[in-house]
């Protein structure tokens, strides 16, 4: 008989001794302290929000609060309230307004352009399909930014591929009728704010589609199919049942669309009039003008418009659609 099948196997111990050496003893220490294995993984990400982000924002907020030596041109560094008091001077304000108003109708448009496109993705597409859709969606986010605004500054010129295009269609009287609008047409769409406005919606569409298609994912089909039972119409189904349990979701895409039109100073600057945004009056003020406490300040006005827009898109439940 195999004296191995005789003698009891002996079981593992359920503790093993310590091991030896630095890297053991720092595994053991590890290990019995889980909280302190926890702290020093967040430590490095913790720092780094806390001293290079928190504190450069910390510092911009103390510049705002500075004020420039008009005679001199030196930086008073004086605590006052007179740089955001420029603010609210007419040429000041007037660069705020029209960026809060075109990253409004940006928002909106996406939100009206979006929503047809998540719809079909949640509800028909499938397989192959919604791969192609997500493709789709996100191929443009690969290319270049740089590349993509100055592409459309081709296609929207003179003798770009609209105008072109327009010409063969003999709606060339179209266009010049457009551009001669006083507020939002110019000498070509490439120096006009409905330049600035298709390019801004086509670079942030992306932003505004995923969102609004995730929400629209949660929506029960059965929820839908009983409202049509109840002899409800099409629109208002939409109406009553699809757009309030997408509406997070809108919120949701809605947070970057405008966010980040409203701090955007490179689509402007390459497309548009001279008539200036929050994001070229800072770089113009913090360069060419050395004018760095309002500069500060008008950095200022999109972080205290976000904080309350973030606000009120939390508690409409738009967090948890992103």
């Amino acid at each position: 008989m195999n004296a191995e099948a005789v003698m009891p196997s002996v079981p593992a111990p359920a503790i093993l001794p310590p091991r030896g050496g630095a890297v053991g003893l720092l595994s053991d220490t590890l290990w019995r302290n889980p909280r302190f294995l926890l702290m020093l993984m967040l430590a490095p990400p913790v720092l780094w929000l806390g001293i290079v982000y928190l504190g450069a924002l910390f510092a911009l907020l103390l510049q705002s609060f500075f004020s420039i030596d008009e005679f001199s041109g030196l930086i008073n560094r004086e605590f006052t309230l007179k740089t955001y008091g420029e603010l609210l001077l007419p040429s000041n304000l007037d660069i705020i307004l029209r960026t809060v108003a075109m990253a409004a109708v940006v928002t909106l448009a996406s939100a009206v352009i979006a929503f047809p496109i998540a719809y079909y993705a949640a509800r028909y597409a499938r397989g192959a399909r919604k791969a192609l859709f997500y493709l789709g969606i996100m191929l443009p986010l690969w290319s270049s930014y740089l590349v993509k605004v100055y592409a459309w500054k081709l296609i929207l010129a003179k003798e770009g591929i609209l105008g072109w295009l327009l010409a063969k269609l003999h709606l060339t009287w179209l266009l010049d009728a457009w551009l001669a609008l006083p507020v939002v047409g110019g000498n070509s769409l490439s120096v006009s704010w409905t330049g600035t406005f298709i390019v801004f919606v086509y670079v942030w569409l992306p932003f505004m589609i995923l969102p609004v298609q995730a929400a629209l994912e949660r929506v029960p089909a059965n929820l839908t199919e009983a409202s049509s039972d109840l002899g409800a119409s099409p629109g208002q189904t939409f109406r009553n049942v699809i757009f309030p349990l997408a509406l997070p979701g809108i919120v949701a895409g809605s947070i970057f669309t405008f966010s980040l039109t409203l701090g955007d100073y490179i689509i402007p600057q390459i497309i548009g009039t001279s008539r200036l945004f929050i994001g070229q009056a800072v770089y113009a003020h913090q360069g060419t003008a050395g004018n760095i406490p309002l500069a500060a300040a008008f950095t200022v006005v999109p972080v205290v418009i976000m904080g309350l827009y973030l606000w009120g898109a939390k508690r409409m439940g738009a967090f948890d659609a992103l």
